[in-house]
């Protein structure tokens, strides 16, 4: 009892370490890619895929069996005319069987090809699967850092608040403000206090969408905080057909569709093997053994059990040939439905390209968008910068109230919340052209 305690004290003690250290954005790729179920079950694929190569491997190569049986017989025996004795009979039959197919229309060396192709294409699949969740990880770990953002920003406007407050009292105390701006200050901190909930509510309901894509608990969980870089023009491409360029040849979706346009060509290929003819040859190596009840009362000698395996030991050499005639039409259905695949694995190459170029272009469209948002909203902060002083120096004399003054502060919170938002925005949507351009995220 006392070693399981202290085993589960040890265990507890590494967990709550683990939980209280900040995760790097690398460290959330790799455990959600290492842990993910979806990445386990195509690995899963991968491992059957291996499999059957092995397997149509092997049917290059003869079978080989070995066979024994034992039977018995018993009941009424006539052994002279009108002589009938209770017999039992005992028979062991042994044998050794190599059969070996010689040609049968390419299907077996087709069908190893196949098995490659089918290998290949669920690597393939596994490497789509693990990119995905990566860019799936980068898009819930930048919106940990926005929302981490959001409350430095709620942070700052209830500060400012109070700061305001403490201001506006002393000129209520001295006289020279009304007791109506005080007021306004209260209702406005009551306000910041439910933005700064807010905040901390879409900060940890981000943590906990992470958390739950790394399949951990949510529970003092957080992540590094990284510099994601100011945006500019010199992040963007030049275009969005450069990008596509490089996406054709190296995206595994197309990769994917590709090889299962040859694996539906080794279809059609394997299918119409069915029309033609087909060589095995085979040997087998047989004995045999009998004794009876009754083998006393015979006049020739008695053999032994090895002797009569000795005897009775034969071997025999076939070749067997099988022409095609007519096979109720299987071999043409299966022609033709092979042939459909094919067109149907063409139509998805098409497809899987089409998809790929769209998400391409309204991409690259984002990001410029993303970036006329950004300086946009640079400039606007700039201006509510201003703005505020100036108000803050006409409250200082009194030629404004407070109820302007928080009007401007408004403005200025809201004007650094859309900076930030337009910042992260742009950020995540170059990761998301990078990722098409088959750059590392975790840069």
């Amino acid at each position: 009892m006392k070693k399981t305690l202290i085993a589960l004290s040890l265990s507890l003690g590494i967990f709550s370490f683990a939980q209280d250290k900040q995760w790097t954005l690398e460290e959330c790729v790799n455990h959600a890619v290492e842990n993910n179920l979806t990445v386990k079950q195509t690995e899963f694929d991968a491992l059957t895929s291996e499999e059957n190569l092995e397997a149509s491997r092997g049917q290059h190569l003869p079978s080989v069996g070995f066979g024994v049986s034992q039977s018995v017989s018993f009941g009424n025996a006539e052994l002279f005319p009108g002589n009938f004795v209770d017999r039992t009979f005992h028979s062991t039959n042994a044998s050794f069987n190599v059969s070996q197919t010689i040609f049968n229309g390419f299907r077996t060396t087709n069908l190893y090809k196949q098995s490659k192709l089918n290998l290949e294409q669920s690597k393939l699949e596994l490497a789509r699967i693990k990119d995905d969740i990566t860019l799936n990880v980068v898009n819930s770990y930048l919106n940990v850092l926005f929302n981490k953002e959001n409350l430095n920003t709620a942070l700052f406007q209830l500060e400012f608040s109070k700061k305001q407050y403490k201001r506006v009292q002393k000129l209520v105390d001295s006289g020279v403000s009304p007791q109506g701006d005080l007021l306004n200050i209260e209702a406005t901190m009551a306000s910041d206090e439910q933005t700064l909930v807010a905040a901390e509510n879409n900060l940890n309901l981000a943590k906990l969408s992470l958390a739950q894509l790394l399949q951990i608990p949510s529970v003092n969980f957080d992540v590094e905080s990284i510099d994601v870089g100011e945006p500019s023009e010199l992040l963007l491409y030049d275009n969005s057909n450069s990008i596509y360029s490089i996406a054709e040849k190296e995206r595994n979706e197309i990769k994917s569709a590709e090889k299962a346009i040859e694996v539906s060509e080794l279809g059609t290929t394997i299918a119409k093997g069915g029309y033609m003819p087909s060589l095995s040859f085979g040997y087998r190596y047989s004995t045999a053994a009998n004794f009876s009840n009754l083998d006393h009362l015979s006049t020739a000698p008695t053999q032994s059990f090895f002797e009569q395996l000795n005897n009775n030991k034969g071997h025999n050499l076939s070749l067997q040939l099988n022409i095609p005639v007519f096979s109720r039409f299987q071999n043409k259905t299966s022609v033709s439905k092979s042939k459909i695949q094919e067109e149907k694995a063409k139509l998805n190459l098409e497809q899987a390209k089409l998809t790929l170029f769209t998400n391409i272009e309204r991409a690259f469209l984002d990001v410029k968008a993303a970036l006329k948002s950004y300086e946009a909203a640079k400039k606007s902060l700039a201006a509510q910068e201003l703005s505020l002083e100036n108000t803050q120096g006409r409250f200082s004399i009194g030629m404004a109230n407070a109820f302007d003054l928080d009007q401007e502060r408004t403005k200025l919170v809201n004007a650094k919340a859309s900076l930030t938002k337009a910042k992260y925005d742009f950020v995540f949507k170059s990761k998301v052209l990078d990722f098409y351009a088959g750059k590392s995220l975790l840069e």
